[in-house]
């Protein structure tokens, strides 16, 4: 069983919302993780989306989506969630949750230690 999971993609127009969540499956203490998302398009490498690390809240933001996406967590349900809104078509890929066990913010994907399967974003025009 993956460590993570995430829910929440689907089909959606451009300048649609969407709002991913991703929790562990189990055996993993939510709270002491760094959560990231990462998203990948057909033929492209994975790349770092947003990440919020385990304690203050503090986040991380790719150019390409500042101000139209919002990472969040909430440890008491242990879940992290992806608000995005204003999507483009140039925002579908595979959006995946990632877990690390470091206290700042990373962007590289190999600095993570766990991973979902991913959930399928698509935004037509």
């Amino acid at each position: 069983q993956v460590p993570l999971v995430e829910s929440g993609g689907g089909l959606v127009q451009a300048g649609g919302s969407l709002r991913l969540s991703c929790a562990p499956f189990g055996g993993l203490t939510f709270s002491k993780y760094l959560m990231g998302w990462f998203r990948q398009a057909p033929g492209k490498e994975r790349e770092f989306v947003a990440a919020i690390v385990r304690s203050d809240g503090a986040t991380a933001y790719a150019d390409s989506v500042k101000g139209r996406f919002t990472i969040s967590r909430d440890n008491a349900k242990n879940t992290v969630y992806l608000q995005m809104i204003s999507l483009k078509p140039e925002d579908t890929a595979v959006y995946y949750c990632a877990a690390a066990l470091r206290v700042e913010i990373i962007v590289i994907p190999a600095q993570y230690n766990y991973w979902g399967q991913g959930t399928q974003v698509t935004v037509s025009s």
